[in-house]
């Protein structure tokens, strides 16, 4: 366990620490108006309070991820702690809160439009075909799985559905329902719905994150220690890299964040609040992944042996389910459906706001009027309505690149706009070629690819591709202090 506590500790130290060092290196300036203000619409651009945005930047970037990703990561042993607790803090923390506050710098514009004003044109279409696809099917897969959840709702493992006998227990109703809530969700304005009752959801999924660590240590689990370097290999002998690195996303490093502080870069009201809502809100959700990774490797008697057994019955929602019930009872069953329901119908709605929003930014459409918002809106739902009647396993096997693709592009970014603003732009530019790598990588030997390199030819390419990066990158520095000498 004192692996474990020593983990969260340096996540929370690393918000009065690294968080400032970010924070000072992009220049944060608490005397600048931000777009809430400026461009305030009562639609999109709408002043919140820190604590309400910080709670639904929570939600938004979380979703199940924080907690599936890691149960499946806690097959890996102790060595995912430190995946994501470097990832959190050097990584995650530093894309999401760049994505965020370049958004602030540049009107709340959306993750193309940014890439496009510091990458140019070119990297700003493929951000937009890229980050457009992944939302739609990050979206369509939230419909899609919660109403399978919700025709199948029971209380007891194995147990018959509640719904037995009603509409209820057809999947199709529930997409349907679904559907509409996201509609109305996309286009009400931010502080209708999301602002009243996200913060809510995101309180629970915090609160059941809590609870579960604290039965953890209140029972004293075993968890795994990180002792030896041996820990850094897979139980099974297969190394842990690049499969970690892509199992471990959210809660660590995730490129669908930088969809999502765009979002909330609108209703910001001042640029000292950034720090919090979207540093603090990477690292509480790094804090989230620790304790379900920790569960995972502790809670059932056989270890990681019985955890990839419940695995195998039902996926990560079973694990959930019995840890949530075995720690918090009935009431613990309860807060486990809100998360494994609620929390992705949450992270689903505002991946179809983000598509509206990115869609508008591009297109210079105008948000205010209603008739705006649907005429953007309906095709979208539209396209995801006929996604739902396909089998898209194919295409959604690409998700995991796509994310952290993304990732290395919104890094890529802020490397360009701090370079741009005379800053040092090794904090964003080390996570960025360290993620380049992995992902030449991942390419070379994921079964989604052709390549089927060996693990030594694909760490080999990774390595040489990280390298060359940093080289740039370290001649970039110079040349750049060449200049300031020469400008002094």
């Amino acid at each position: 366990m004192i692996t474990f506590l020593c983990c969260i500790a340096l996540l929370f130290g690393a918000y009065f620490t690294y968080g400032k060092f970010v924070e000072k290196t992009f220049g944060m300036d608490a005397h600048r108006p931000t777009p809430a203000s400026t461009q305030a619409d009562g639609v999109d651009f709408v002043p919140m309070s820190t604590s309400r945005v910080y709670l639904i930047q929570f939600l938004n970037i979380a979703g199940l991820g924080p907690i599936f990703g890691p149960i499946l990561g806690a097959l890996y042993g102790p060595v995912a702690f430190v995946w994501i607790v470097l990832g959190a803090i050097f990584a995650g923390g530093v894309h999401d809160y760049m994505a965020g506050m370049m958004s602030v710098r540049n009107k709340g514009k959306s993750l193309p439009e940014l890439t496009g004003a510091y990458l140019g044109n070119t990297s700003r279409y493929a951000m937009l075909v890229v980050s457009v696809l992944l939302l739609l099917f990050v979206g369509v897969v939230f419909i899609v799985g919660p109403a399978a959840l919700m025709a199948n709702l029971t209380f007891e493992t194995g147990g018959e559905s509640i719904f037995t006998g009603t509409p209820f227990e057809n999947k199709a109703v529930w997409v349907v329902i679904i559907f509409a809530y996201y509609l109305i969700s996309t286009v009400f304005p931010i502080n209708k719905i999301i602002g009243k009752f996200y913060p809510f959801f995101g309180f629970v999924l915090m609160f059941m994150a809590v609870g579960v660590g604290g039965s953890m240590i209140y029972h004293g689990l075993a968890i795994p220690e990180l002792t030896s370097w041996a820990d850094f290999s897979h139980p099974r002998g297969t190394p842990i890299w690049p499969g970690l690195f892509f199992t471990i996303s959210c809660g660590a490093l995730s490129g669908f964040h930088a969809t999502q502080s765009p979002l909330m870069a609108r209703t910001l009201t001042n640029e000292s609040k950034g720090r919090v809502v979207f540093y603090g809100a990477m690292l509480t959700e790094g804090v989230v992944a620790m304790i379900w990774a920790a569960a995972g490797m502790a809670y059932f008697p056989e270890g990681i042996t019985g955890l990839n057994e419940v695995l195998t019955k039902g996926g990560p929602g079973l694990v959930v389910n019995q840890i949530a019930i075995g720690y918090l009872g009935i009431f613990g069953g309860l807060l486990a459906i809100l998360g494994v329901i609620a929390a992705p119908i949450t992270s689903g709605d505002t991946a179809f706001r983000a598509i509206r929003l990115t869609i508008s930014d591009r297109f210079n459409i105008g948000q205010v009027d209603l008739k705006n918002r649907l005429m953007v809106s309906v095709p979208i739902f539209v396209v995801a309505f006929f996604i739902t009647q396909v089998n898209f396993a194919v295409i959604w096997q690409y998700f995991t690149f796509s994310n952290q693709m993304l990732a290395a592009f919104s890094l890529w970014t802020a490397v360009a706009y701090l370079y741009q603003h005379g800053r040092n732009f090794w904090m964003a530019g080390l996570p960025g070629a360290l993620l380049t790598g992995t992902l030449v990588g991942y390419v070379l030997t994921a079964k989604e690819f052709p390549f089927n390199a060996g693990q030594d030819i694909a760490s080999m390419c990774a390595t040489v591709t990280s390298i060359a990066i940093l080289l740039y990158l370290a001649n970039l520095s110079l040349n750049a202090r060449k200049r300031a000498r020469a400008l002094a």
